[in-house]
């Protein structure tokens, strides 16, 4: 099993919390990370709502969890007893009222249910952690080439019980099966009536425009569908957590600057099995590769970055660029550019853009060992080496 560095922001939540959120899609591993919560909390209580067993439990939800008070209960795939978010604010209620104000409640599901249903019946009384993929630290140096190439679901980044990881056919035909269960499946079970051949080119389409601009207009034309359906179908897929749409930065430079927002597939695997992209020969002649990269690195940065970071781009129009802008908590600006090469060289843009934000930091994220400046105000910095800065902030 590869430790979580999650567990630490969830134990740090729970003790600040009557109730934690724990927020990813499907197989990302939040059943096995709530699992090992539980073996670590003396006084806990797991219970699986698609068990059941564990769903029978509960007929009488206020008078099974009133039983035990006291103790931290683990509630996986809570989608299944969407009623259950008001029986959990009368008990944090009542538990507040005897003195009992942190780590009573983990919640597990579907992240778009889990948003909806705690923030119309827990507001105040939760707070959200997101499980992102495996992570560059949490692999190790060594096997990021591997995590870049298969993705962060650890089923696909780890497909074989025996140990042998020199063949990428096992994380191939999991993320295949992956992407057609959630078009086919998952997706309809939330109650969205998205054809799956639809999605699914809209999903690749995306893919091959990863780290583009959003143009829901072209995108449409494409499809043959309206504007408006491709935007819905991209806030599922962002609510989903498949997605992710990282907005511009607005200051006030006197510049025209770029107001649509940047979309990337999160997982750069599945970005890969969506392109056709099974390893990593084939994915360094595909014309994908350094957006998958970018994508990659972005991805594995904000999972390493405290909790309240702001992420953002920015762009103007005579082409001034910043890969990623972090607005640390304490409201540092780092500015990252990022670079596949591992002899990075600073681009004017960069150097043009960071000083109209007044970025704080400047970084210039790339895929060798060693970090060294490039002048006096930007770093050269391996991927891990970054997180590593940004995991010391929490």
């Amino acid at each position: 099993m590869i430790p979580r560095h999650t567990k630490q922001n969830v134990l740090r939540s729970l003790a600040q919390s009557p109730a934690v959120a724990l927020l990813g899609p499907r197989q990302i591993g939040k059943t096995t990370l709530a699992r090992d919560l539980a073996d670590d909390v003396p006084e806990s209580l797991y219970l699986d709502l698609e068990d059941p067993r564990d769903a029978a439990r509960l007929t009488d939800p206020a008078r099974y969890l009133g039983a035990h008070s006291g103790k931290l209960v683990v509630l996986d795939e809570i989608q299944q007893m969407p009623d259950l978010f008001r029986v959990l604010r009368g008990q944090i209620d009542q538990r507040r009222r005897e003195g009992l104000r942190s780590g009573q409640f983990l919640l597990l599901g579907s992240s778009n249910t889990l948003m909806r249903r705690s923030s119309e019946f827990l507001a105040g009384r939760v707070v959200y952690d997101e499980l992102s993929g495996l992570t560059a630290l949490e692999v190790g140096a060594a096997a990021q080439q591997q995590l870049w190439v298969r993705g962060g679901f650890p089923d696909a980044f780890r497909p074989d019980d025996d140990g042998d990881d020199d063949s990428d056919d096992v994380s191939v035909r999991w993320r295949t099966n992956f992407i057609r269960t959630y078009l086919e499946r998952d997706i309809p079970q939330f109650g969205v009536r998205v054809p799956a051949p639809m999605l699914r080119r809209l999903w690749t389409m995306l893919g091959h425009r990863q780290g583009g601009l959003f143009n829901a207009s072209d995108i449409g034309r494409s499809l043959s569908v309206s504007a408006p359906a491709v935007g819905r179908y991209v806030d599922l897929l962002v609510d989903l957590m498949l997605l992710r749409r990282l907005p511009p930065y607005f200051v006030n430079v006197g510049k025209r600057l770029v107001k649509a927002p940047k979309v990337y597939i999160r997982d750069s695997g599945v970005l890969h099995s969506l392109l056709g992209i099974p390893t990593h020969d084939d994915l360094l002649g595909h014309p994908v590769v350094g957006a998958s990269w970018e994508g990659f690195a972005i991805e594995n940065l904000l999972a390493a970055a405290p909790s309240a970071t702001e992420a953002y781009f920015y762009r103007t129009r005579t082409g001034a660029e910043i890969d990623l802008l972090l607005l640390l908590p304490d409201r540092r600006l780092w500015a990252v550019e990022v670079k596949l090469s591992s002899a990075p060289s600073i681009g004017k843009g960069f150097a043009i853009a960071s000083k109209d934000v007044g970025a704080d930091e400047q970084f210039v994220v790339h895929s060798g060992d060693d970090a060294f400046p490039l002048n006096d105000d930007t770093l050269a910095i391996p991927l891990t080496a970054l997180m590593e800065r940004l995991a010391a902030l929490q």
